[in-house]
This record gives structure tokens, C-alpha cells and sequence, in this order.
């Protein structure tokens, strides 16, 4: 089986997904913007060759990578990136080289687009937030009108909380109108909830081969404008209800062979012609691995290894690694470099030593969503794990 993987460098765990295709007797062939001298050991390990491109954004260049690969080694199979900012064009590549085992780019374009997923949800039996694009002035106004203050705007097509705009109030709205955007916008009613999400990676009869559940206390819209300290945390089971929601997303969006991040309100509030308190919201559909860190995190909550699961999807349809060990909740927490605090990364690894299962510097490009010093720990009950996230924030 030859495999192109788009990116393995970057972000720095993703090495992973290559090195367990490759244990399981896969042609692994990146294809990256950082140059071979300069990548690191477990990298260059992971492939079988690497091919350099100055630049990811140039569809040309990436385009003869892949066509080089394909006439060196033959027919491509699979080809994947595991991140957002690559999705589109890792279906374009599919199409232009008849790979089949993935979404093309008219699917693509409809997982993609916080429009066209309504509908979907809508056969999935998925409540969501009401929603508007933002064409016609009049069409926003009256939306506007219809649903009250505040409301929230985020591009079509966007990538984590960037570009997202909350509006309180109509001067803002007006704002927003007279200003336009570069690219396409939705507008969407104010949900008021905890954010949660669903993983799982999704055999090709569009079943979970495990399945994941994450809580994030703080929202990642407010972590990034306000410059909150970051922490949420991986669960060790999943609430029924939500596994209930997200199996019948998957069918209904007709995702097969896939990894999926799937983001959910849960109503704090009871909300008129969405739900009761408790009850989920459909937020977004993600059709790749979270990101950052989130899968080692995954394995530290279910003692697990979900890149060895994704590769045994790829290459057998199944696997028999997703099997449980024993489970803890994985506490995420890290610290801004803009702010002081009381105790200090060696205070924290000496404090919380014998629970820390993972800890480093984020990578700049990831810090304004995670922070900058990061420290994961695997703990057995939330109200440990709110203790842990208070140590690592309190201030000096």
C-alpha cells in the first residue's frame, strides 16, 4: 500500500501517523515544507522518503510531489494530511490522482461549510443553532430581529476560532455589514453552553472503532480574544447521549474511513426550539484528527494508541488495538508567556511528578488557541484535575 502523507513535520507529534503505517507494512512517502536536514529523527524514521517543497500553499508543487511519488512507486491509495488547513486541498490532490479512499473535493466542500452542514444535521436528528449567511443586508437584519442579541459570526470555511466575531448588539451588527468580510460568513444565534467534543476514528461502514468525549470549560473563542489560560480535558467515558448524537452525525454526513472531531454545545440554559438543559447542540463537524496534542491525549485518558488504530483502519479496515486499558481523565493545562506565575514549569513537574505524562513547548503557530508551556496530567477524578489546573494558572 503506498501512502502520501501530507505535512508529518508539522505539527510535531505527527510523525506518529506515519510511523504506525509504516509498522503496519505501508510505503509511507511525505511531503513537507521543511527541508530534510532539518527534520527531526523520529521523522525521518517514519517515512520511507520524504519529498521537500517550498511551500504547502502551491498547489503546483505539491501537485509533482505526488505525481513523482506515483511514478516511482506506483498508483497512490491513500493520502492524507489530518489537518483542517489541508482538508481542501488533500481532496483536490485525491481527485487529480483517482484516489478513492478518501472524500474528494465536492464532499469536501460540503463538510467543510458551516451552511451546507445544516441539513445534515437536520436528517441526523441534531439540533443546531439558527443561521444566516451574510449576503443580503436585509436577509441579516431580519435574522437579527427574529433571534435577538448577541449573536455570533464565523467564516464559512474557517479554521478553529480564527476570524470568529461576537456581535452583542445591533451598532455591531451594522459594523459588521458596512465593514464586509474577505471571505464568506454565517451569522448564528447565541447558544449559551460548555463546549464538548466527540473523536473517533470510523471504519469504512461508517462505525466508531472507539470512541472519545472532551470538555473544554472555557470556550476557545473567549480563550483566544481575551487571552484566557488554557486547560480542558479528555473524559474516560463517553456521555450515551452524545455517543447517540454523534454515531447518527457520522451516518447522515456519510463519513466513512476517517478520524472525526466532532463539536458540540451542551445547553446550560434551557434554550426555546433547541433543547433543555443538558440536552446537546450541534456545533461542527471536523473530518480529521483534533488537533495539537489531542490524540496523545486520547491515549493518555483510555491507555490506548489511536495512531495505531487510524493506521489499522487504513491498511486492514479494522483494528484489533482498540481495546481500553485503564482509564483516567487526561488534564490538559498550560501556561501564556505573557503572564507571571506563582509556580514555576520545574515547581509544577516536582509538585505533580508521578502524574505528568506529557509536557513541552507549544509551537507558535498553535499558542494563541493552547498557550505556550504545556503540561498534561493523568488524573482519576475532575475535581483533582480542576486542583491541577488551578496550581499551573494561579498567578505570581
Amino acid at each position: 500500500m503506498n501512502v502520501v502523507f501530507i505535512s508529518p513535520q508539522f505539527p510535531d507529534s505527527y510523525w506518529n501517523w506515519c510511523d504506525r503505517l509504516r509498522r503496519n507494512g505501508a510505503i509511507v512517502l511525505g511531503i513537507g515544507d521543511t527541508p530534510y536536514h532539518d527534520l527531526t529523527p523520529e521523522v525521518r524514521r517514519s517515512v520511507n522518503e520524504y519529498y521537500w517543497v517550498r511551500s504547502l500553499e502551491d498547489y503546483d508543487q505539491v501537485f509533482r510531489a505526488v505525481a513523482f511519488f506515483s511514478y516511482k512507486y506506483g498508483k497512490i491509495d491513500w493520502l492524507e494530511s489530518q489537518n483542517e488547513y489541508w482538508l481542501s486541498q488533500d481532496a483536490r490532490l485525491r481527485d487529480d490522482f483517482h484516489i478513492t479512499t478518501g472524500a474528494g473535493s465536492k464532499q469536501m466542500t460540503q463538510w467543510q461549510s458551516k451552511a451546507e452542514m445544516k441539513p445534515l444535521y437536520a436528517a441526523a436528528g441534531v439540533p443546531t443553532a439558527r443561521q444566516v449567511r451574510v449576503q443580503d443586508p436585509d436577509e441579516v437584519r431580519a435574522f437579527a430581529q427574529e433571534t435577538g442579541y448577541p449573536l455570533f459570526a464565523k467564516p464559512e470555511r474557517g479554521v478553529g476560532a480564527g476570524g470568529t466575531i461576537k456581535i452583542p448588539d445591533e451598532q455591531a451588527l451594522e459594523k459588521l455589514l458596512a465593514t464586509g468580510t474577505r471571505e464568506p460568513y454565517v451569522l448564528e444565534e447565541f447558544v449559551v453552553g460548555d463546549i464538548c467534543t466527540y473523536e473517533a476514528v470510523i471504519d469504512g461502514e461508517g462505525n466508531p472503532l472507539f470512541e472519545n468525549q472532551t470538555e473544554c470549560p472555557v470556550d476557545i473563542a473567549d480563550t483566544v480574544e481575551k487571552m484566557l489560560d488554557v486547560w480542558f480535558y479528555t473524559c474516560p467515558t463517553v456521555d450515551p447521549k452524545l455517543a447517540k448524537l454523534a454515531r447518527a452525525t457520522v451516518k447522515s454526513f456519510g463519513v466513512t474511513n476517517r478520524f472525526v472531531h466532532m463539536e458540540f454545545f451542551r445547553l446550560t440554559e434551557d434554550k426555546p426550539g433547541l433543547g433543555k438543559k443538558g440536552d446537546y447542540v450541534g456545533l461542527e463537524v471536523n473530518v480529521r484528527a483534533p488537533g495539537g496534542y489531542n490524540p496523545d491525549m486520547i491515549n493518555y485518558a483510555h491507555s490506548f494508541d489511536v495512531y495505531q488504530i487510524w493506521a489499522d483502519m487504513v491498511t486492514f479496515g479494522s483494528s484489533p488495538n482498540a481495546t481500553e486499558g485503564e482509564t483516567f481523565y487526561c488534564v490538559f493545562a498550560a501556561q501564556r508567556d505573557c503572564y507571571a506565575y506563582a509556580h514555576t514549569g520545574s515547581e509544577i513537574l516536582e509538585h505533580y511528578g508521578d502524574v505528568i505524562c506529557h509536557h513541552g513547548r507549544i509551537p507558535d503557530a498553535l499558542s494563541d488557541d493552547m498557550g505556550n508551556d504545556f503540561f498534561m496530567a493523568r488524573l482519576k477524578s475532575i475535581e483533582e484535575g480542576e486542583r491541577y489546573a488551578a496550581f499551573v494558572h494561579e498567578r505570581a
